[in-house]
């Protein structure tokens, strides 16, 4: 398969703040890249899968 670059964009609530993000990642496809920014974001924020907010996923072509 090939590996993609996905835009991701949304938000999460960090303490009683919803913070907005966007973030670039590669991928073979937009689960894997939804399934990556929640990692991420639960990795360095403590942020719960159920507070992350994905607003938009975009292909980003090269």
């Amino acid at each position: 398969m090939t590996v993609k670059t996905f835009r991701i964009e949304g938000n999460f609530q960090m303490g009683e703040q919803v913070q907005p993000f966007v973030k670039e990642c590669r991928a073979e496809n937009e689960k894997q890249a939804v399934e990556w920014v929640n990692s991420e974001l639960g990795s360095k924020h403590r942020t719960p899968r159920n507070k992350i907010w994905i607003e938009k996923i975009e292909e980003i072509k090269s």
